[in-house]
């Protein structure tokens, strides 16, 4: 393991639901958490996907020139440009155990970290939540082989994806002295939330591994940069942004390993907590498990929802929801302003209506028109 990027950022506290630009702080305990969600901005109702063969009006000129001014901005950035001026990295050698590199992204504030072969000096693919939700399922199917987990390395978590039948680690990465624009390109093809940046020392001509980019940090990096984002005055119901069909739901009575379970069964990363009335009161996230499982502890897994998310650190940058009505500029302007790692769609009496992914925000800029683009 060496040191070089860490926790990205400072966290801001969680947040009440917003009242036009209004909130204020709050804890997560067994009390149904508040949610937090931008300022929305009400757009005359009426114009919907029906008018899109009609000419385009002065709202979609002006969506599609501030979508161009964002692609053309990530065609003259790098990936290096996205990176911080100051900043740690962690890399995990894959001979480390399991056990020992939760406890080290736990320390450092961290949910994910390359992985290096140190018997071929090379880049060995990235480690997520996804590789300890793999182990987590291992498990599951094979309670016998629990007693041995902690001999479990690195190295390892191939054979455990072949037991499961899982896609093997995303072994993906990208040079950061090519266009930004590659780097989001390549991510949407790989259904990848992070990549790595992974360089050829000029001295050794062997692969280093110079950081990892996010969906948030670039996001983030263009909301600061891009002053045409505010152009972006579509309503997220009239892009069509998000999921809204067959949403994955749980309760806080729920236990943390059925909602492991419904992630792993439909490849989602998230899934919404409802109360009795069916509102959203929080959202169990795949980082979550991270913290219940700290120690090597996988007993704690039949503990009910509620009880895993109160052990949430305080740092916790909260859930934020957002209506159909909001419009882009301002999710846009969300982002730059907190960290976020997807937003809630809910009506008025906050009942679930969809799910934005950063994934969706990001191939909406990126593909939305592509072809007038050109």
């Amino acid at each position: 393991m060496s040191d070089a990027a860490a926790p990205e950022g400072t966290r801001p506290p969680a947040l009440q639901p917003a009242d036009h630009g209004n909130s204020s702080p709050i804890s997560y305990g067994h009390e149904p958490p508040l949610v937090a969600q931008p300022s929305t901005f009400l757009l005359p109702r009426g114009h919907n996907r029906a008018m899109e063969d009609k000419p385009l009006s002065p709202l979609d000129r002006d969506q599609m020139h501030g979508l161009k001014s964002i692609r053309d901005f990530l065609r003259v950035r790098t990936s290096y440009d996205v990176l911080p001026l100051s900043f740690r990295l962690i890399i995990l050698n894959t001979e480390l155990l399991v056990k020992k590199s939760l406890n080290i992204l736990l320390q450092n504030g961290i949910v994910s970290a390359p992985l290096w072969d140190s018997q071929t000096s090379t880049f060995a693919g990235l480690l997520t939540t996804s590789d300890y939700i793999n182990v987590i399922q291992y498990y599951f199917q094979n309670p016998d082989a629990l007693t041995k987990i902690d001999q479990f390395r690195l190295s390892s978590l191939r054979d455990i994806e072949k037991a499961i039948g899982v896609l093997p680690i995303e072994t993906v990465s990208v040079n950061p002295t090519r266009p930004l624009y590659e780097a989001c390109r390549q991510m949407l093809k790989t259904r990848a939330r992070r990549i790595p940046l992974v360089d050829i020392d000029e001295e050794t001509q062997r692969e280093m591994v110079v950081s990892v980019i996010t969906q948030y940090r670039i996001l983030k990096f263009i909301a600061v940069n891009v002053d045409e984002t505010e152009m972006l005055k579509k309503s997220v119901k009239e892009i069509g942004l998000g999921t809204y069909g067959d949403l994955q739901t749980a309760t806080m009575d729920t236990t943390v390993m059925d909602v492991i379970h419904i992630m792993v069964k439909h490849s989602i990363s998230s899934v919404p907590i409802l109360d009795e009335k069916k509102k959203v009161i929080n959202v169990f996230e795949a980082v979550d498990v991270i913290t219940i499982i700290k120690g090597g502890v996988y007993d704690e897994l039949g503990a009910s929802v509620g009880d895993a998310l109160s052990k949430r650190s305080e740092n916790f940058a909260g859930i934020y929801t957002c209506s159909e009505e909001d419009r882009l500029d301002s999710i846009f302007d969300t982002i730059r302003k907190s960290r976020v790692h997807r937003l809630v769609v809910i009506d008025e009496d906050h009942h679930l209506k969809g799910v934005i992914s950063l994934s969706d925000i990001l191939q909406y800029v990126l593909l939305h028109g592509e072809d007038d683009d050109h």
